[in-house]
């Protein structure tokens, strides 16, 4: 199988849902890969996204296609760098050619759903190249509930699949925005809620990642979260 992670924006905690869900496809025992098509504002030599989600879920395969110094979306960053960017066909070949191995490779995008790769191509592009769903990664707070339902509609538009939105950093105390925001995005985006990390998760030991990756992601995706009461 192969899973698209894409965010409403940058740094809503993207990498460590990729984790999580890495982590609890290990639990089952399944081969897992992890595909960054193109990683920004990381120099050479320095672990990337990719090398991220390995280093909480040891057995990952990580796969980066390309990197850029420039913390800039991929496409800008490319240019800025003098440096042939990630074509959306190049990015959906390298997943299926993980897939042949994998049980599960989970394609990590840059920033949100529609930012460029290249000049002409998007993560929904390499998505529907796939015919791949979509999960999407939200804030916790004030504003999550604007720019996650016009992810989820960009998916909509375009004939993607999305099986439901992840809150990828939920806060230790949450304030009242993002306590309504639990009943709020399913109701808003149409689509379900799929589980919340807990802030801080990316700095766990691999160990104590599993057992809270097991924890914060639905039935859905492998885990145990259950969707808070009223």
């Amino acid at each position: 199988m192969i899973l698209v992670v894409t965010g409403t924006g940058t740094g809503v905690g993207k990498t460590i849902v990729t984790a999580a869900l890495a982590a609890a496809a290990a639990a089952r025992g399944e081969r897992v890969a992890v595909l960054k098509p193109a990683q920004t504002g990381v120099a050479d030599g320095e672990p990337g996204d990719a090398a991220t989600v390995a280093r909480l879920v040891p057995g990952t395969t990580a796969r980066e296609l390309a990197r850029y110094p420039d913390p800039l979306a991929p496409a800008t960053a490319a240019r800025r760098a003098g440096a042939k960017p990630v074509e959306p066909g190049e990015a959906a070949d390298a997943a299926a050619a993980l897939a042949a191995d994998h049980d599960l490779v989970l394609v990590e995008g840059a920033g949100g759903l529609l930012v460029r790769l290249s000049d002409d191509g998007t993560l929904a592009d390499v998505a529907a190249l796939l015919d791949a769903p979509v999960l999407v990664v939200a804030a916790a707070g004030l504003g999550t509930l604007n720019a996650t339902e016009l992810t989820v509609e960009a998916l909509r538009r375009r004939g993607l699949t999305c099986p439901g939105v992840v809150v990828g950093s939920w806060p230790a105390e949450p304030d009242l925005a993002a306590r309504c925001n639990l009943a709020d995005l399913p109701a808003t985006s149409g689509v379900p809620l799929l589980g919340a990390l807990p802030e801080g998760a990316g700095a766990l030991a691999p160990e104590r990642f599993a057992v809270i990756a097991r924890h914060s992601v639905a039935p859905e995706l492998g885990g145990g979260w259950q969707t808070p009461g009223p």
